[in-house]
């Protein structure tokens, strides 16, 4: 597969209803997943996980990019092979998780921003070496009591604009990551607005940055009801919100966003995806970029257990198929059963 540029690599991960499998847990965060099914988390227990993932059927066609935690990104598995030719061979394109988690921007906010810039550069020619052909930076915005901050949004989103400016001098595709969390009692009117405020900030300091819009792939939240909010939209006014949210602050020329499931469940992630396939209208391709959506189901048929790998791996397949075709556009709930 040889993909020149970096418009070619951002259009090819979202070709045809491909999007993207998360994969870049940090150590953390797939311990716990681990402790859910009773699992110990070791570099080889992770790596037996993912490469179980890697292997899956439903990696071809439907996967167009894998994200990867550092550690993946080095792993070989059983039989020589690199984690990395693995995804190669199914047809996606491996990227990495750049960024370096989050800190409080100052000393008396609960709001964060993102670090990772200081030796970004440095990174990034390794990993350009080690194969990878794209990167994510994530940015973490809370709706709360006077939050998010004018001072929180504009200084993330200059991160995320400075981040994309070094990964794309070194031949990488950039996916920024703009996350408005779902945790809260917020009305989705509340979360269109605070998504439109992040996403006005991030294309214009992408632009001031001279940042190659055909190169990069943003990464956002739908527009959604907070998790604790009495009153749930459904799925047909989450899509019409999102999708008119998004034509108000993106440009045409992006070749394509993935959207984040941020704590959705499996079915509503697929459903809000399909409900904006059908409305259309837009430019860019419209897909999808899950960790725990794409993964839970595999994670719960695995259980730790190596009887389990094609029970898990056909698990996976079908989350990933249902997926692309919500990104066709082409889903109905009579496919899950």
């Amino acid at each position: 597969m040889t993909l020149t540029n970096l418009n070619e690599i951002a259009e090819y991960i979202v070709s045809n209803g491909k999007g993207i499998l998360a994969a870049d847990e940090s150590t953390g965060t797939i311990k716990k997943r681990f402790d859910s099914i009773n699992t110990e988390s070791t570099e080889q227990s992770r790596k037996t996980y993912r490469e179980m993932l890697f292997q899956a059927d439903g990696m071809k066609g439907n996967i167009g990019g894998v994200i990867l935690f550092e550690e993946t990104l080095k792993q070989i598995s059983e039989d020589g092979t690199s984690l990395v030719k693995i995804i190669s061979n199914q047809g996606a394109l491996p990227g990495i998780k750049v960024d370096k988690g989050l800190s409080p921007i100052n000393d008396n906010s609960e709001e964060t921003v993102t670090n990772g810039l200081d030796d970004l550069d440095q990174r990034c020619k390794e990993y350009f070496e080690l194969g990878a052909k794209f990167t994510k930076w994530r940015a973490v915005i809370n709706i709360g009591n006077d939050v998010p901050t004018d001072n929180c949004i504009n200084e993330n989103m200059l991160r995320l604009a400075n981040y994309a400016k070094i990964v794309q001098a070194n031949k990488m595709v950039p996916i920024v990551e703009p996350e408005v969390i779902m945790d809260g009692s917020h009305s989705i009117d509340e979360c269109y607005e605070v998504t439109s405020r992040v996403l006005k900030s991030l294309f214009k300091h992408l632009k001031d940055k001279n940042v190659d819009i055909t190169g990069t792939i943003l990464k956002p939240n739908m527009v959604i009801s907070g998790n604790s909010c009495p009153i749930q939209a459904g799925v047909k006014e989450v899509a019409e919100k999102t999708v008119k949210c998004l034509l108000e602050n993106v440009p045409e020329e992006l070749p394509g966003i993935t959207f984040l499931s941020g704590g959705q469940s499996d079915i509503d992630a697929t459903a809000h995806l399909d409900a904006m396939n059908k409305i259309g209208g837009f430019s860019w391709k419209l897909s999808f970029s899950y960790g725990r959506a794409l993964q839970q189901a595999a994670l719960k048929a695995w259980m730790g257990k190596e009887e389990n790998m094609t029970n898990a791996k056909s698990a996976f397949s079908h989350r990933a198929l249902m997926n692309k075709k919500a990104a066709l556009g082409n889903w109905n709930k009579d496919l899950e059963n």
